[in-house]
């Protein structure tokens, strides 16, 4: 027999996950049109030409589903991970799935387009199809079916 727990107002909820970047509203930007997700009310972005001083410190994506969302903190320097070896070990990573082999292949040309690379490319894989890729500050983010 399972019991299900109902969080107590001293229990700890997980919110979000926080990347450190050196470009916060470059990062969110990335993120928001890969999830289409939106900005917390306030972090949008400001008309062009305006100045952009929360692009600069800290910025929240709100999951639309209700789920953990996603915030991006601006740093001074960050060096990249050297995944899969080297000496910057990733430290974390966002897993993202969709449907089915040919979804992989379509998101492939629209993540890169959004401005990530491509670190491997597991697509034939009989077991996980997946590829891995670098946002644009180099954080590690997997696409798989699932």
């Amino acid at each position: 027999m399972t019991t299900m727990t109902t969080p107590t107002p001293a229990t700890a909820v997980f919110r979000q996950v926080v990347l450190d970047t050196m470009d916060a509203r470059r990062l969110a930007e990335f993120y928001r049109e890969l999830l289409h997700w939106d900005y917390r009310p306030g972090d949008e972005a400001p008309p062009a030409g305006e100045p952009d001083p929360r692009g600069t410190d800290w910025l929240v994506l709100r999951n639309p589903g209700g789920g953990i969302g996603l915030a991006f903190q601006q740093v001074d320097d960050l060096p990249e991970p050297t995944w899969p070896e080297g000496p910057h070990p990733q430290m974390a990573h966002l897993d993202l799935t969709v449907p089915g082999v040919a979804e992989l292949g379509a998101e492939d040309e629209r993540v890169r387009g959004l401005g990530a690379r491509l670190l491997l490319d597991r697509s034939d894989d009989d077991e996980e199809p997946l590829r891995v890729y670098a946002d644009p500050s180099g954080h590690p983010f997997c696409i798989f079916v699932g």
